[in-house]
């Protein structure tokens, strides 16, 4: 009973990654226009991401647990965080769509790389030419 489901994984992960291209795409569009049209200015937009995000993402955390977050925060990774809303609210103003979304997918797939391979990670032939 097995095999049909070894089957379906990769059809699932391939599925899973195209929901998350687009949600990506559609994120950065979103933002474009919300900036261009002049309805709110790149720092204010910036707040209200971050804002919404945190609050968001703490009901999660409480629906799942039952319980608050814990207490400890992981200061290197908010500040990481920040850095790229804050860059993007403003760049979102002037950088092309095609070059912001190469940057950001870059930058993202050049990080979990190198977080693989600072964790011990061993990369086979395919995922070196990837």
């Amino acid at each position: 009973m097995a095999e049909p489901r070894a089957g379906l994984f990769p059809l699932q992960t391939i599925m899973l990654t195209a929901v998350a291209m687009i949600a990506f795409a559609g994120n950065s569009l979103l933002c474009r226009l919300a900036l261009q049209q002049g309805g709110i200015d790149p720092a204010s937009f910036a707040s209200v991401r971050l804002l919404s995000g945190a609050i968001t993402l703490a009901v999660i955390v409480r629906l799942r647990s039952g319980q608050p977050a814990p207490g400890h925060a992981d200061w290197r990774a908010a500040t990481m965080l920040f850095a790229y809303v804050a860059f993007f609210s403003f760049a979102y103003l002037s950088l092309p769509a095609g070059t912001g979304a190469l940057i950001l997918f870059g930058t993202v797939q050049v990080t979990m790389f190198g977080a693989g391979l600072r964790a011990g990670e061993m990369f086979g032939a395919v995922a070196w030419l990837g």
